[in-house]
Parts: structure tokens; sequence; C-alpha cells
């Protein structure tokens, strides 16, 4: 009774901060809090942003990014890795406030959060890094318009329309635009997004974002500009921890958003952490040890009036440049925001909605790696219908959906080029010490082939459709030592051949059958049809000897002895039968 709870109790152990935590914090802090200093100042916006365009207001954005920014940076499994709000899940997250509102956004971040914890403890991370990479360009990609169009309202300084649906919501505002245009905000969300990518291209090191939000905010406050809609008033501390939010009878509803949310938090944050590795040189993550710590994460969060939280590869990659070689510049990062909270609410409060759709768009933009897209479509037909699936699905329908059709289109077309490795090959029979006269005769009567790499459900049936093209000979030696791999409906085929061959009168003998395949062969007879003729053989050579004798039998090829045996009929007739 005592061995599943010890068995969590040491998991949950392994997947706890240790000493050699604790000492790399003491390395370099100076480093490590510039670093999260950097970090803080590009991430304020970008909270505050997303926040908003999550449905549950700027200051849901914040208190993601100092509860989930702090557990992450303690109990993650990356010593760069900086989290909190996203586009990506804010992509996610809008549908959930459309159809549950701002109560059923936070009950699925705490059941996501529960969701990640338990696929941490089944060591689940390793598994993440199948995703293929024209996926993860493609929604990517997906994720970039969607976090682009969802803008538009607040960039256009209209009411946000009705819908749930990012391309229908982006038209109306459109729509309302033309009949009642606002240049004020659509000037000052075009400047900041035009400061920020101009300044990017420049001078990369220097925070344009928090730099064009308080130019815009000094002018939209200076100038008077009515038409800039603040962002609103904001709480000057974070919330006390609450679960009155939870309601016991609407959680089964709920339970297919918090899967979408834990998949996507997931997902997002181990590739977040790989980019991490790959900017490093030493620098490797504990994937389950980080989705940990995002679970915690996402169960924090929603008890502080939070949003879900993923790991953040635009800050990560701030935070990785900045100098950063410890948690302590996450933790330093999530602290600097936290004393914005409770010591700047006012002023944040008058940044404009205008203002940050000019952030998030610029977001949006730099998003795209044009490099890596092209890439990916000049790589193969398969990769660029792959990115092109998933990113329109990403816009037409939502994220989960688009990876699922991502993964499900990437596995058919896998398995068609694994299945297209599969070869039925003829091949000459070995001379040996026949005679020339006598290796004539044989290869008219033998034939080898050949199978070279999977026997299985996806080459199968055309493996026999080969098959059964065989020409009139009377033995078909079947050399099989190549095969990679045989799953039960290639051991039904062969077996379906070996039997339709056999009804032409044709005996089939193998060879080389390796010893991990013979299970599966057995199971469905195959393997039994071959023994009971006694036609299974170690080796060609063994095979084609056999195959000799037989030939002699029936009288098709001269005896030992000097002299044909009576041509088919009879007996002879019956055993080539």
């Amino acid at each position: 009774m005592t061995v599943v709870p010890t068995r969590i109790r040491h998991r949950i152990t392994d997947l706890l901060p240790g000493r050699a935590d604790l000492a790399e914090l003491r390395r370099d802090p100076r480093r490590d809090l510039l670093a999260g200093l950097t970090v803080a100042i590009v991430a304020l916006p970008l909270a505050l942003g997303f926040g908003v365009s999550s449905g549950l207001g700027a200051e849901a954005g914040l208190a993601t990014a100092v509860v989930a920014g702090a557990l992450a940076a303690v109990f993650g499994g990356s010593n760069l890795q900086v989290s909190g709000p996203t586009g990506a899940m804010t992509v996610v997250l809008v549908p959930i406030v459309a159809a549950h509102g701002p109560t059923g956004v936070l009950a699925v971040g705490l059941m996501a959060g529960v969701m990640l914890v338990a696929l941490a403890l089944l060591k689940a991370g390793k598994y993440m890094q199948y995703v293929p990479a024209p996926v993860v360009e493609g929604f990517t990609l997906g994720i970039a318009c969607v976090i682009g169009l969802q803008q538009i309202p607040n960039a256009l300084g209209v009411p946000e329309p009705e819908g749930d649906r990012v391309l229908v919501v982006a038209w109306r505002a459109v729509a309302e635009f033309a009949r009642t245009p606002n240049w004020t905000a659509a000037a000052l969300a075009l400047a900041v997004a035009a400061a920020m990518l101009a300044g990017a291209r420049l001078r990369p090191t220097i925070p344009f974002s928090i730099l064009a939000v308080i130019a815009a905010t000094v002018v939209a406050r200076v100038a008077g500009l009515d038409a800039a809609e603040p962002i609103g008033d904001l709480p000057s501390g974070l919330p006390a921890p609450s679960l009155s939010f939870l309601d016991p009878g609407a959680l089964g509803s709920l339970l297919a958003p918090a899967v979408a949310v834990a998949a996507l938090a997931a997902l997002e944050s181990l590739l977040s952490a790989s980019v991490a590795d790959g900017m490093t040189v030493g620098q490797r993550h504990d994937p389950d040890r980080e989705l940990f710590g995002q679970g915690l994460a996402n169960m924090a969060a929603p008890l502080f009036g939070g949003v879900p939280a993923t790991g953040a590869i635009a800050r990560t990659a701030v935070n990785v440049r900045g100098g950063a070689g410890s948690r302590l510049a996450a933790l330093t990062h999530a602290v600097i925001l936290a004393v914005i909270v409770f010591a700047a609410a006012p002023l944040v409060s008058a940044i404009p909605l205008a203002a940050l759709a000019g952030v998030l768009l610029a977001t949006a933009v730099r998003m795209v790696e044009v490099g890596s897209l092209r890439a990916m479509a000049r790589a193969t037909r398969s990769d660029a219908l792959i990115l092109v699936l998933t990113a329109v699905a990403t816009l037409a329908l939502d994220l989960v959906y688009a990876v699922i059709i991502g993964l499900a289109v990437a596995g058919v077309l896998a398995l068609r080029a694994v299945a297209n490795q599969a070869r039925l090959e003829e091949v000459p029979l070995d001379r040996g010490d026949h005679s020339a006269e006598e290796h004539r005769l044989l290869a008219e009567h033998i034939v080898a082939y050949r199978i070279d790499g999977p026997l299985f459900f996806a080459a199968a049936h055309r493996f026999l459709l080969e098959l059964a093209e065989v020409a009139d000979v009377r033995v078909v030696i079947l050399r099989m030592s190549r095969v990679t791999t045989v799953d039960a409906t290639g051991a039904l085929v062969l077996k379906d051949a070996v039997e339709k061959l056999h009804r032409r009168g044709i005996v089939v003998m193998t060879s080389g059958i390796r010893a991990d395949q013979r299970q599966v062969l057995d199971s469905v007879g195959a393997l039994e049809l071959l023994r009971l003729e006694g036609r299974e053989y170690a080796d060609t050579p063994e095979a084609i000897r056999a195959a000799h004798a037989y030939l002699q039998r029936v009288g098709l090829i001269p005896s030992p002895h000097g002299r044909r045996a009576r041509p088919l009929g009879g007996e002879s007739e019956r055993a080539a039968g």
C-alpha cells in the first residue's frame, strides 16, 4: 500500500529545485539582475496588452506575469525561461471568455495547471520533441496573424465588436471605423508599432517598446487626446487568493478547454525552453521539471486573478541576450513587475489602449521568421503543405485544432514516405556450384525477390499486388533479411500472398526471417503455413538448394544421376500443387 505513495514522493522530490539550482544563483548575480530588469521593461507592455486581449483586463496580465513568472522561474526546468501571458494563449482564451466568461477562464487555468503537474509526474515532457517543425512554424505564423487581427479594434479606437471569430471581429471593427473614424487611436498604434520595428532593427539592445508606450502616453495626456482611451484603473496590488470563482457544476463543461490550455502551455513552454538552449552553450532544460513549474504557475495564477501562462519565447530570448545565466534573472523580472503593480498603478492606468495595440501589432510582425518559413516551404512539398494547413487552421478554427490537424497530416505524410521505402525487387540467383546449363534451368523456374524496408499496413497491400504479378514460375523465394519491421497487417498480407501463389501451383520459400519478427508472423498463421510446407530457411543459399531439390523431384531439371524424373503428373504434380 505504501509503494505508490513512496514512488510519487520520490518523483516529486526529483522535480523540486536542488542545491545545484541555488549554486547557480550565486554565480553572477549582478549580470542576472540587469538581465531581469531588461526583461521586465520589455514584459510590462506585453503583459498589459495580452491581459486586455484575453478579455480579463490589463490587471490580469500583470498578475499572471508576477505570480506565474515567479513560480515558473523557481520550479521550472530551464535556468533561462521567462514565463507569463503570451499571444498564443490569448488566442485560445478569447473563445473561452466568450463562452464561459472570466470565471471560466480562471477555472480552466487551475485545471490546466493540475494536468501539467500530472504530465510531469508521468514523465511526459520528452514526447513534446516529436512535434514536427512545420507544425511549429505553421501555428506560429497563424498565431501571429490572429494576434495582429485581435488588435484591430483597439488600434482603430472602436468598441470591441461581438463575436468569437477573430476574422469576423476584425472585419466588423474595420466597418465601424469606416463609419466613425478615430484617427488619433490609429495614429498612436501605428507610431508605436513603427517605432518598435524600426528600433529593433537599428538598436536591438534598446527597449523601444516601453519607450514608445511612454511617449504615446505623454502625448495623449499633454495633448488632451480624448479619443485615445486609456487602460483604466488598475488595483494597487495583487488581490488576495480566492477560490470563489470555482463552480463545481461547471467543471465538466470546462474540461475540454482545460485540456486545450494544458496542451498549449506544455508545447509552447518546452518549445521556448528549447530555443533558449539553442541560444546558449552548456544550458539544457529538464522537460519534466518545466512542465511541473508551469503546472504550479498555472495553479497559482488564477487564485490572484491571473490567466493561464506559458514560457514566452520573445521574453526568454531577451533574457538570454541580456546575459542571464540563472533563474535569478526571471525571478527579478517578476519582482520588478510586482513593484510596478504596487507603486505605479496610477501611471500604468493612463497608458492608451491604442499604444498597447501597437506593441502587440509589432510583436505579431516580429513573430514571423521569414527565413524559417521560406526554408520550410522549399524543403519538401509535404513540409510546405503541413505549414500552410496548420497556419490556416489556426486562423480559421483555433490553435488546438490546428495542431491536431498539423500532426495528423504530418503523420499521414510520414507514413506514406515510410511506406514508399518498402521495395519488392527481383534479384538474380547465386550461381553457386551449378553449371551454366543448370543455372539457366534454375533461372527459368525460380524467381527470388528481396523485400527491403517495412512490411506494415501502409505498404502491405501494394506488396500483395506486386507479388500477385509474379510470372509463371514454379518457385518463389522471398528474401526477408532486410525487412525492418512487420505488423499484423503485413503478416496477414504475406500469408495471403503465399496462399494465392500456392493455389496457382507456385511454391513459396522464405529465407532470413529475423527472430524479432517471428512472433507477429506466427500470430496470424503465416509462419505455420511455411513450416507445414517445410519451406522456411535460415538463408538464401539454403533456400535455393531446397528449390533445386524440389525441381529435381518434379522433373524440371536433371536428377543427380543424369536422368530426368517423369514430367509433371501423378505424385510429382501433386507435390507441385
